[in-house]
């Protein structure tokens, strides 16, 4: 057994999350060093300056064919300053948070500020567009589990077990895992902004190893919560792990052709993920983007929607306010299959003559819209074709769209899943496969801040054998 822990500030308990009580001190404690810091800023010059300081625990375990692999308890903090000297820009940062190591930190930040060309850009998001701290919904984020390493070891090994004893064909595992970790953070700026956040996430994923030989086929399960009592049973995650694998086995090829494609709602996702990338400001004002120029313009069916959730109760990336400090809001990103604007921080807005969307930081929960039953009517609506339940390689060009990647999955007839396939490449263009989109199912995978159904494609270029 491989144990290790990382500590930049004494634990109380490895492997326990801290209370309500101590998290709202430690917050408090963040806020205050968040303000010290700012303050020292502004007496040695700088016009503006904004910190985040952060505290995080974690707890994680490995079992591997009933026997612990790794255990690891960790607490880390760190800071991370940026000064503005007119719009000249300095930033540092620092995991020790002593006073000397602060000192140098506020140093070096000025530092670099005084040697950086001036950024017409630069600088903090307008004061207007500030979240109000008085007036922040509770977004339900805070769910400590209280386990320790033996508790942790325990359910590993009962998710394995399950799996091994689902079936015979199962010949060798890769493990479960079991995680549990606490985050705060605050964020402060010379606005006079302090937003303060907390959360938690937990985890169990078991993955298998089905046959022996060149014929073994590995899958495996998970579930991820930020309250430890919504996430699927040990034995459940064991057995669906086990299913997957054995499912695999025996993979034949399929002809080469252009066949409709059906993303399982577990891969769907990186479709979206693609979309996201391709309208982040950073990607729009720097021209590297197939969606340059794009926003007003039809990319998807008119059924289909794209809605930003920041306020989802128990949502993964749910917040009242972005990495700037900017009140986030709910707002469609795609409306009736258009594009309704780029997911922009306050440097990309002005780069693009725009304003912030508040979303510094990333986009805050998404739900597609469904059109569609449950994967089973997925399934017969499409009829004859390629679901794909894994994706391989990252061949996917920002700025022309063009798409090809490897996959496995099951070719269906009929609309029933006949057999595996494995080894083969789906190929296409992102613009003509958001148009090309069918049929958003009703299966919605929520393991995810970016929550969608199974996504039926009418039609990609499948490269198999001959």
């Amino acid at each position: 057994m491989n144990q290790s822990t990382s500590a930049s500030a004494p634990a109380s308990s490895p492997g326990h999350a801290p209370t309500h009580v101590d998290s709202e001190a430690r917050l408090d404690a963040l806020a205050e060093l968040s303000q010290r810091l700012l303050a020292s800023a502004r007496a040695r010059g700088a016009d503006q300056a904004e910190v985040s300081c952060s505290e995080e625990t974690g707890l994680n375990v490995n079992v591997r064919m009933g026997e612990v692999e790794t255990v690891e308890s960790s607490r880390d903090r760190g800071l991370a300053l940026t000064v503005y000297f007119g719009q000249r820009k300095g930033s540092a940062s620092t995991a020790d948070i002593e006073p000397a190591s602060i000192e140098a930190t506020i140093e070096q930040a000025i530092a670099i500020a005084r040697y950086t060309e001036e950024d017409p850009y630069a600088g903090l998001a307008d004061a207007v567009r500030m979240a109000d701290p008085a007036a922040l919904p509770e977004l339900d984020l805070w769910h400590p589990w209280d386990i320790d390493a033996e508790r942790a070891i325990e359910i590993g090994r009962t998710c394995e077990q399950a799996g091994r004893e689902t079936d015979a064909l199962i010949e060798n595992s890769d493990g479960a895992s079991v995680g549990s970790g606490t985050s705060l953070g605050v964020y402060a700026n010379s606005h006079g902004f302090i937003g303060r956040e907390r959360s938690t996430q937990h985890s169990l994923g078991c993955a298998l190893i089905a046959g022996r030989g060149e014929g073994m086929q590995r899958d495996g399960w998970y579930s991820i919560a930020l309250a430890a009592d919504e996430l699927q049973g040990a034995a459940a995650i064991g057995r669906k792990a086990a299913q997957r694998a054995v499912s695999r086995l025996a993979p034949r090829q399929i002809a080469t052709g252009s066949y409709p494609v059906l993303f399982a709602a577990e891969v769907a996702r990186s479709l979206i993920g693609h979309l996201l990338g391709a309208v982040s400001g950073g990607a729009v004002y720097r021209r590297a983007s197939f969606l340059v120029d794009s926003v007003g313009t039809r990319l998807f069916p008119e059924w289909f929607s794209l809605q930003e959730q920041p306020f989802l109760p128990r949502g993964f990336r749910s917040a009242s306010f972005d990495a700037e400090g900017v009140a986030t809001r709910e707002s469609p990103l795609v409306s009736a299959g258009v594009l309704q604007r780029y997911l922009l921080s306050s440097y990309s807005a002005r780069r693009l003559g725009l304003q912030s969307t508040g979303n510094a930081g990333g986009v805050h929960n998404l739900s597609i819209g469904s059109n569609a039953g449950d994967f089973d009517a997925m399934l017969r609506g499409m009829g004859r074709g390629l679901l794909v339940t894994e994706l391989m390689g990252q061949g996917v060009n920002t700025i022309t769209g063009d798409y090809s990647r490897g996959a496995a999955g099951f070719w269906v007839e009929d609309g029933r899943i006949q057999h595996p396939v494995d080894g083969i490449t789906i190929a296409g263009n992102l613009k003509s496969m958001f148009a090309a989109i069918e049929a958003v199912g009703s299966d919605t995978d929520t393991r995810s801040h970016v929550r969608t159904g199974s996504i039926l494609v009418g039609r990609m270029t499948v490269a198999g054998e001959g």
